[in-house]
């Protein structure tokens, strides 16, 4: 069906740096969002969806520029009009949903005064109206407890609410175009076809146009009527979903759309080298982990699943000294380690490493991608000069990444790109353990084929063992050897990775494998019928209680 265009991108080119001859991101990018219809791009990390994003608001990342090429919304100049005029149609008829709700939202501030500022700033309603429309739409993303959700601040709610929160901000002002920037990447297979069906539904009963930036080619395909391809800044390929499902033209497209080939070898049984025992877990009143018994066989890979709040990552800070446990503990080779990482020695502290889930979070956005690297080769290696800056391009080319991203800071690189260099932070110190937490959440489909071949030559050739928290059941079977299924803080089932996800399923292990979407434009609405909201099995597993 043809729309009349409400967005029109033109031979955009955008480069990466004030410098003449500065790498380009974008090279002549021509797109069109019709009123009513949502566009989804994809393509690798660092190909520019995120940066196609921001242009349609008129913005683009610090250190970046436009070479040429025209934004146009509605039939004004994005990045020519004055700038008075771009910051209303910004508070009023175009919207962002970020990609980490987490780090877009003010920990300080309680989620109702985030989500009104503003509509109230913009004129565009009173505080008073603004306050019964925010409680409306928490209503209408099956927030718990709507009318007084809000007054909750950001850490004391669950991934999947602050996201939803993040949409009901977006959503206040009734805008004609929303982007959506990986609004469901960080977030486990229950809580993602939430808040999809939400969106969604939003989507469907506002009549909204949207880019929807994703990776995820099976979430892409249940909410987008043309998919637009990119790759190394360039469109590969546009078409209807349907059609591009059916015959993808481009040999690149085809690659994207190829289930993932990868397969482990198996480890042979070996001797724990962490164990916990009876680990409990709180957050100041709020306890989150109950007596959990949890072995890792030295060399293994042993996958930690379940939906948000179910103490996947608290667990890997408990492991790591950042959160002292309550009660039980936690053992390495034997040895009990002290609960808080400041009683524990540099060794221990070398030996085990953490990737952190949010790599905007993780790292300083002040230093240098060689700074960055170089810290842990200098703490934990002791070397220094010319040997010291070759170990740091060393680590880059082990991630995939050029020479020159050592003068680059994190904002200037893609959220897959940041997890890339948090993944090669770890690596330096060269540890026995690595606790990977969602480290291939923000990657595409090749990227993370890269990546897990990487994990798994390392630990073929090192004999490292992985802690591997995911909720890409895809991934936790490429890669583990045993899985542990968590819910609410205890663990539900654990044992060999061809037990546990092998029918007949426990329960909730089925619940969760039923969750994973299909590259299948019909499976969303086939799965869990056509309405508003969350799936009511999704639902039945968050409490109205708030979830850390």
């Amino acid at each position: 069906m043809r729309r009349d265009a409400l967005l029109e991108v033109r031979g955009l080119r955008v480069a990466a740096g004030a410098a003449a001859g500065s790498a380009p991101i974008l090279h002549g990018v021509d797109l069109t969002v019709g009123r009513g219809e949502v566009l989804g791009v994809i393509g690798e990390s660092g190909a520019g969806k995120s940066t196609i994003g921001l242009a349609a608001l008129g913005l683009l990342r610090p250190g970046c520029r436009v070479l040429g090429g025209s934004v146009r919304f509605d039939g004004i100049s994005l990045f020519e009009a004055p700038s008075r005029t771009v910051r209303k149609l910004r508070g009023g008829r175009i919207a962002y949903v970020a990609q980490s709700a987490f780090a877009s939202f003010n920990p300080a501030q309680r989620l109702l005064a985030q989500t009104i500022e503003s509509s109230v700033v913009h004129g565009l309603m009173t505080r008073e109206q603004a306050t019964a429309k925010a409680k409306e739409l928490y209503a209408q993303l099956q927030l718990p407890d709507p009318d007084s959700f809000g007054e909750r601040f950001p850490h004391q709610v669950s991934g999947g609410q602050l996201q939803r929160a993040m949409i009901a901000m977006a959503i206040m002002s009734d805008p004609d175009l929303i982007v959506f920037d990986e609004p469901t990447t960080a977030l486990d297979v229950t809580t993602q076809i939430e808040v999809l069906r939400s969106i969604k539904a939003l989507v469907e009963s506002r009549n909204l146009s949207a880019i929807y930036v994703t990776h995820d080619l099976a979430l892409v395909t249940q909410i987008a009527h043309r998919i637009l391809v990119l790759r190394r800044g360039r469109v590969v390929e546009s078409a209807e979903t349907r059609q591009m499902l059916a015959c993808p033209r481009d040999d690149y497209t085809r690659s994207l759309w190829a289930v993932r080939e990868f397969a482990k070898m198996p480890a042979e049984a070996s001797t724990p080298i962490i164990e916990l025992s009876g680990v409990s877990a709180a957050y100041h009143s709020l306890r989150v982990l109950h007596d959990v018994d949890l072995s890792v066989p030295r060399r293994h890979t042993v996958a930690l699943i379940g939906e948000s709040g179910s103490g996947k990552s608290t667990i890997a800070k408990v492991i790591t000294g950042i959160l002292p446990p309550i009660g039980g503990s936690v053992r390495f080779e034997g040895q009990r380690l002290a609960p808080d990482l400041r009683g524990r020695s540099l060794e221990q502290l070398r030996r085990i490493q953490l990737v952190h889930q949010n790599p905007d979070s993780a790292l300083n956005p002040r230093r240098t991608i060689e700074q960055t690297l170089a810290r842990p080769l200098a703490v934990f290696q002791k070397v220094s000069g010319s040997v010291l800056r070759q170990r740091v391009v060393d680590l880059l080319q082990m991630v995939g990444l050029p020479r020159d991203y050592l003068h680059r800071r994190p904002g200037e690189l893609s959220g897959g790109e940041k997890q890339r260099i948090a993944i090669a932070r770890a690596l330096a110190a060269k540890p026995d353990v690595i606790v990977c937490d969602e480290v291939t959440s923000a990657l595409d489909q090749l990227v993370q084929r890269d990546i897990l071949d990487l994990l798994s030559e390392l630990q073929r050739q090192l004999g490292v063992t992985y802690i591997f928290i995911t909720h890409d059941l895809a991934t936790v079977r490429a890669v583990a050897d045993d899985v542990v299924v968590l819910r609410n803080g205890r663990v539900v089932v654990a044992g060999e990775k061809g037990k546990v996800l092998s029918p007949p399923y426990e329960p909730y292990t089925g619940l969760l494998i039923s969750s994973v979407p299909e590259i299948d434009p019909d499976w969303l609405d086939r799965t869990f019928g056509k309405g508003r909201g969350a799936p009511p099995h999704a639902l039945s597993m968050h409490p109205n209680s708030a979830v850390v």
